[in-house]
């Protein structure tokens, strides 16, 4: 365990954080998809980054592609519905949808990703 987890500015990752990478053809479609998805509270936050040049086996040969990189931040229970939207808005017929887990980080941080993906409203008592 890191010394900061000891000191309490960090947390365990009991909520099963986690950090979910998508593959875009274009920005119009990577814009598209992390607006959606934000909107959808589906995640908290997502970074587009702009150029990643990506080489792969696809129809028995070896292709490359320029594409965006989508990195969202969210929790395990929503990734099956990210899965269906992105799917639903994606060019690709096998779109890259892989998640993987955030185990650690600062409490604040990891506690917005956590407030920001509520969809219930908050109990009187808990305001």
């Amino acid at each position: 365990m890191l010394a900061a987890a000891r000191k309490g500015s960090w947390v365990k990752n009991t909520q099963k954080f986690i950090m979910v990478f998508v593959t875009c053809a274009h920005y119009d479609e990577a814009n598209e998809i992390a607006q959606a998805l934000v909107k959808g509270k589906l995640v908290a936050g997502v970074n587009i980054l702009l150029h990643s040049e990506s080489i792969f086996w696809w129809q028995k040969k070896i292709d490359r592609a320029s594409e965006i990189v989508l990195i969202a931040k969210t929790i395990a229970a929503k990734m099956q519905e990210l899965m269906v939207k992105v799917k639903k808005l994606h060019s690709y017929k096998v779109p890259e949808i892989i998640a993987w887990p955030i185990i650690d980080g600062s409490a604040e941080y990891l506690n917005w990703i956590a407030d920001s993906v509520k969809t219930k409203p908050a109990d009187k008592k808990d305001q």
